[in-house]
Order: C-alpha cells, then sequence, then structure tokens
C-alpha cells in the first residue's frame, strides 16, 4: 500500500507565508509526477502545481509567481512554499502523485490540509 500524508497547513495573515508538505510513504519504487491541488467551498478542485521527476514545474496563473513547488526524491516528498498569500488562496490543499509500486502503482491522494488565509 502507498499512503500520502501532508502537513503544514494553518491560519495565516495576507501576504503571509506558508509552507506545506506531503510524504509518501509504502512499497515504492519511483514517483513520475507529484502535484498540488486546492480546492475551496463551493468550487472545483483544481491544480495549483505540478512537477516531474526530472525537476519540471507547471504552476496556474493564478500562483505564479507567488508559489514554489520543489521535490525530494530520496525522501519521497513534495513541498509547497506559498508566499504573499491572498484570501483567495483558502481552500484545503491536496498532493497527488503518480506512484510505481507494483502491483499498488497508481495515482495517490493524500488527506488534505487546510490552508486559511484572513486578517
Amino acid at each position: 500500500q502507498v499512503q500520502l500524508v501532508e502537513s503544514g497547513g494553518g491560519l495565516v495573515q495576507p501576504g503571509g507565508s506558508l509552507r506545506v508538505s506531503c510524504a509518501a510513504s509504502g512499497s515504492i519504487l519511483s514517483i513520475n509526477a507529484m502535484g498540488w491541488y486546492r480546492q475551496a467551498p463551493g468550487k472545483e478542485r483544481e491544480l495549483v502545481a505540478a512537477i516531474t521527476s526530472g525537476g519540471s514545474t507547471n504552476y496556474a496563473d493564478s500562483v505564479k509567481g507567488r508559489f514554489t513547488i520543489s521535490r525530494d526524491n530520496a525522501k519521497n516528498t513534495v513541498y509547497l512554499q506559498m508566499n504573499s498569500l491572498k484570501p483567495e488562496d483558502t481552500a484545503v490543499y491536496y498532493c497527488n502523485a503518480d506512484v510505481l509500486a507494483g502491483w499498488a502503482s497508481g495515482h495517490y491522494w493524500g488527506q488534505g490540509t487546510q490552508v486559511t488565509v484572513s486578517s
């Protein structure tokens, strides 16, 4: 089995910064792309940022220049550094990973971590 566990969410004031992490565990052979999604109340889940195993990244237009995605392949962990946060960034943030793990290979989701941007 494979599990993704997120951490680092919380409450931050507008203009502040926050870093969320997502660690994958289990019988993992390798991980291809990893990404962060978010879902605000009443809205559909949307892609925030993604990163390939080689380090290529892409971002939603709404977060370009403010958010940075990175990963540590040795730790099977992906990070999202969020700067200049805005109230509209408030959402539950989910990580996703395309995992190679033998019979358990597939796309996995974390449980989500709440990020609230408010004064």
